[in-house]
């Protein structure tokens, strides 16, 4: 990854995990290891960081005071750990948040109602159809010049950091296509730096990728100023023909966000089903018992001051169709195709 790239995000990173340490520190309260004293640090520990009070509240009329009097009336001393995770999960799932989770040694308490409910939109079986089993791999990345003179590359997450290297021999091997695909459908996330070097192999100039705020205090909207996401054209290889993203909702978290900078900042086509959301940057704390906590306390816009938390709409709705599934083809691949074998060269 280019090195000014890494060195910019690591600072704003950093500052951001200052701002929420150092405030954690400051106000953190002191709770007992008791069945009460848990829910009170679950509860107070969310009501002073979590990001999306305010919209929650627009959308349903969430109210977290009064989560906090139901449930806490379920609460008794002599209840074991798995009465209490049960109390607890239940209600972190009125927060309706698919980046917040609270985990024990045995559970993982989570909301996947925010891409259960939806089409898969996405085969491995229907894609080893088009990537074979010669297909190049570096970093995690499957990439293969299809036999339409397409590029494919999948990115199944962002886990691992990408070089300036390991991109730049990408786009080289791709470079004679006319068109290229980069399919990150069932992407779950993973590092910030990740995605923004991948999107930053698409652009020529310093562009504005959307913004971020941080938390400034306990109130539901103590927030700092929005503070702009600057992409910087990578070093290496960059892209320059038609791209299409493929989309669908479980891409998430650092996921949505490539897609965020995609869509704002190059001519990419956004192609497929309406993204999984997870905007915001996750924070984490413990609880008395040693239980995890995470969630998202840093939240992040558009270009248009637009929270991407519920997700973002494709240009082209594309969902998988059963003759096409039949056929062995993947409906959202062959669109892809169709785009850029029109798309002006």
């Amino acid at each position: 990854m280019h090195h000014r790239t890494f060195h910019s995000v690591l600072r704003l990173f950093l500052a951001c995990m200052f701002m929420l340490t150092a405030y954690s520190c400051i106000t953190e309260d002191t709770f007992d290891n008791t069945p009460q004293g848990n829910f009170d640090a679950l509860w107070n520990t969310i009501n002073e960081h979590y990001c999306f009070f305010g919209q929650k509240n627009t959308q349903y009329g969430l109210d977290w005071d009064a989560q906090r009097a139901r449930y806490s009336s379920y609460i008794t001393p002599q209840m074991n750990s798995s009465q209490l995770f049960e109390v607890c999960g239940n209600m972190l799932r009125e927060l309706r948040d698919g980046h917040v989770n609270l985990t024990a040694a045995f559970n993982t308490a989570r909301y996947w109602d925010w891409y259960e409910a939806y089409p898969a939109n996405f085969s491995d079986s229907l894609q080893r159809n088009y990537l074979g089993t010669d297909y190049f791999y570096t970093q995690g990345i499957k990439y293969k010049i299809l036999p339409n003179n397409i590029g494919y590359i999948y990115c199944p997450d962002f886990d691992v950091s990408f070089g300036s290297g390991n991109l730049s021999a990408i786009f080289s091997r791709l470079a004679v296509c006319s068109g290229l695909i980069v399919d990150v459908r069932n992407n779950p996330g993973g590092q910030l730096t990740s995605a923004q070097a991948l999107a930053e192999c698409f652009i020529n100039r310093k562009t504005t990728g959307g913004y971020i705020c941080h938390k400034t205090g306990k109130g539901h909207d103590s927030f700092s100023s929005p503070e702009a996401i600057t992409l910087t054209p990578a070093e290496g290889i960059r892209w320059q023909k038609p791209v299409v993203v493929l989309t669908n909702r479980h891409c998430y978290s650092a996921a949505n966000t490539f897609v965020m900078y995609m869509k704002a900042c190059t001519e990419a086509t956004i192609l497929g089903a309406r993204t999984g959301g997870g905007c915001g940057m996750p924070f984490n704390s413990e609880l008395p018992n040693g239980w995890l906590v995470r969630f998202s306390a840093v939240p992040m816009y558009d270009v248009n001051m637009q929270l991407t938390e519920e997700g973002i709409d494709p240009d082209i709705f594309v969902d998988l169709t059963t003759p096409d599934w039949l056929q062995g083809k993947d409906t959202m691949i062959e669109a892809a195709f169709r785009v850029l074998h029109a798309s002006p060269l």
